[in-house]
C-alpha cells in the first residue's frame, strides 16, 4: 500500500500494537528526561507539565474506572512491567473507542500515559517524581501541589482529580509497606520503593483535606566532591577534616533544621567509614544510602490498630549492641535512644554517627541533655552533661541559606567540661557578608586558627593534616 493509500484510508486501518501507539514517557513533550544529575540552575528547567480540561479530567476517571473493573488486579504483581503497560494501553485504546467523547492524538497520548501512571504508578504524581531536579513534593490540597527546585518551592499545574482521587494514591502509597491510615489514625510515615520518604495527613486532622509531602532523594547519591565544587557546600579544607574524623572513628553529630542536608551528609561520612567494619543503622524511616558490603539495617515500627506491637528506637540501639556492631548508625536521634546511644559511644562503639534537629551546636547540646532526661533516668544536669562531653567529639551545623542553598556553616569541637558548662571551641565556620541583587547569599567560609585536640587523634590514626589546613588567613567563597 502506497503513502497515499495509507493517508487516504485512516478509518480502515487495524490500530498498531501498544508499543507503537504509545510513545515512550521519557518522549512526551511534558515529561522531563530522567537524568541521574540534576542540570546545575542556570541550566534549561524541565517543560512545564500543562494542566488538564476538566472535560479531560472527566474521560479519564471514566476510562480508570472502567479499566479497574475489566483489569485483573492480580496481573499487577504477577506480570513485567513493560508488558503491563502494553495490556493498559491496548485496553485504554477499546474503551476510548466506545466512548463518544472525540479526542486529538495528543490528547490520546496523554491519556494513556495517565492511565498507565494511575494503575502502576503514583497517578500525577508519576511525573514529578522523574523530574531529577525535584527534592521535595508538598501536596497542600488535591489541587494545589507545589515543588522544591535547586532550593527553592514552586508551584505547579498538576492536581488530581478530586480529594477521593488524593487519597486512593495515599491508601496506595501505605498499604504497600504494610501502614495504615484512616479517620482512627490520620498521619502516617511511609517511604516508596526508591527510598523516598512520605508524610501524610487526612481528615479530620487536616482541615482542607488530604495533604502529603515527598522527601525525595538522589538516584545517584551525592559525594563530597560534589558538595565542595558543584554546590559549594563547604572548602575542600573543611571536607578533608570531615574525611578524616570518619577514618579515625570520631563520635560525631550532624545538627540542623528540616531540609539542612542533615542526611545527606551523613551518607557522605559514612562512605569513608573501612569497608571491613560492621555497621549497623537504626532509622525511624528508612532514609541511609550506605554504599558498604557489610551494613545491617533496622528501622522502629508503629503500634498496631490496638495500639500494641510498637518498636522503638531505643528498643532497636539496645539491640543493636548485642549485635557486634563496630559502628552505629542512627538516623536522628530524637527521644530517650539519646541515653543509649551516649553509653554506647562511651564503651567502645566509637565512630558512631547521628543527626539532630539543631540552630546550632550549642542548641543541640541542649536538646540532647533534653532527651536525656526524658529517659526517665533522673541524672543529675551535671552528670548528663559528662556523658555527652566524654561521648560526643565534633558537632558539624548545616544551615539552608535564604537562597535555597546548603552550606556547613561550623564545625566544633568538644573540648570537655568546665564547672557545669560543656566547653567548645570551633574549628571552621563560615561568614555571611551580604544578599546579592538577585538574593543570593554572600560570604566566605575560614579556619578559626584553633589547632583541635582531635589532631592526635588523626595521627594514631595515620592521618597526618597539614598544618595549611587550620590556617585563618585561608578564605574560600
Amino acid at each position: 500500500m502506497s503513502l497515499r493509500d495509507l493517508l487516504a484510508t485512516p478509518a480502515t486501518r487495524t490500530p498498531k500494537p501498544a508499543l507503537q501507539v504509545v510513545p515512550e514517557p521519557a518522549a512526551l513533550p511534558d515529561m522531563p528526561a530522567a537524568d541521574d544529575a540534576p542540570a546545575p540552575p542556570s541550566a534549561a528547567q524541565p517543560p512545564a507539565i500543562h494542566g488538564h480540561s476538566a472535560a479531560y479530567l472527566a474521560l479519564r476517571g471514566r476510562i480508570h474506572a472502567k479499566l479497574l473493573e475489566r483489569f485483573d488486579l492480580s496481573a499487577l504483581e504477577s506480570l513485567p512491567r513493560q508488558t503491563l503497560q502494553q495490556e493498559i494501553a491496548v485496553m485504554t485504546e477499546r474503551l476510548l473507542a466506545e466512548d463518544t467523547t472525540a479526542v486529538n492524538d495528543m490528547e490520546r497520548r496523554l491519556l494513556i500515559r495517565d492511565i498507565q501512571h494511575e494503575m502502576l504508578g503514583f497517578g500525577p504524581l508519576e511525573l514529578l517524581m522523574t523530574d531529577p531536579a525535584v527534592s521535595d513534593i508538598l501536596v497542600n490540597r488535591h489541587d494545589r501541589i507545589y515543588v522544591e527546585r535547586y532550593g527553592r518551592l514552586e508551584l505547579t499545574p498538576v492536581v488530581f482529580t478530586d480529594e477521593k482521587h488524593l487519597l486512593r494514591i495515599i491508601d496506595k502509597i501505605v498499604s504497600r509497606i504494610g501502614r495504615r491510615i484512616d479517620e482512627s489514625s490520620p498521619m502516617v510515615d511511609a517511604r516508596l520503593p526508591d527510598g523516598s520518604r512520605v508524610n501524610a495527613v487526612i481528615p479530620p486532622v487536616a482541615l482542607d483535606g488530604p495533604m502529603m509531602s515527598i522527601r525525595r532523594f538522589a538516584r545517584t547519591p551525592l559525594r563530597m566532591e560534589n558538595l565542595v565544587n558543584d554546590l559549594k557546600s563547604l572548602t575542600p579544607a573543611m571536607a578533608s577534616v570531615l574525611e578524616a574524623l570518619a577514618k579515625a572513628k570520631v563520635n560525631m553529630i550532624i545538627s540542623g533544621g528540616t531540609g539542612a542536608g542533615k542526611t545527606t551528609l551523613l551518607n557522605i561520612l559514612s562512605g569513608y567509614i573501612p569497608e571491613a567494619e560492621r555497621l549497623v543503622t537504626i532509622e525511624d524511616a528508612a532514609e541511609l544510602q550506605l554504599q558498604q558490603p557489610h551494613v545491617v539495617r533496622m528501622e522502629t515500627r508503629p503500634p498496631n490498630i490496638e495500639g500494641r506491637g510498637e518498636i522503638t528506637q531505643r528498643a532497636l540501639v539496645r539491640n543493636a549492641l548485642r549485635m557486634r556492631p563496630d559502628r552505629i548508625i542512627i538516623g536522628e536521634v530524637r527521644g530517650a535512644e539519646a541515653v543509649d546511644m551516649l553509653q554506647a559511644m562511651n564503651t567502645g562503639h566509637e565512630g558512631s554517627l547521628t543527626t539532630i534537629h539543631a540552630n546550632t551546636p550549642r542548641d543541640s547540646l541542649a536538646r540532647l541533655e533534653n532527651m536525656v532526661g526524658m529517659a526517665g533516668m533522673n541524672l543529675p544536669h551535671q552528670a548528663a552533661r559528662q556523658q555527652i562531653a566524654s561521648a560526643i567529639t565534633v558537632i558539624v551545623q548545616v544551615l539552608r541559606m535564604t537562597d535555597g542553598k546548603r552550606k556547613i556553616t561550623s564545625i566544633q569541637e568538644i573540648t570537655g567540661m568546665e564547672g557545669e558548662v560543656v566547653t567548645m571551641q570551633e574549628i571552621f565556620a563560615f561568614t555571611q557578608t551580604g544578599v546579592g541583587a538577585g538574593g543570593e547569599v554572600q560570604g566566605h567560609f575560614h579556619a578559626t586558627g584553633v589547632r583541635p585536640k582531635f589532631a592526635d587523634r588523626l595521627r594514631g590514626f595515620g592521618i597526618a593534616l597539614p598544618d595549611a589546613v587550620f590556617d585563618p588567613a585561608r578564605r574560600y567563597q
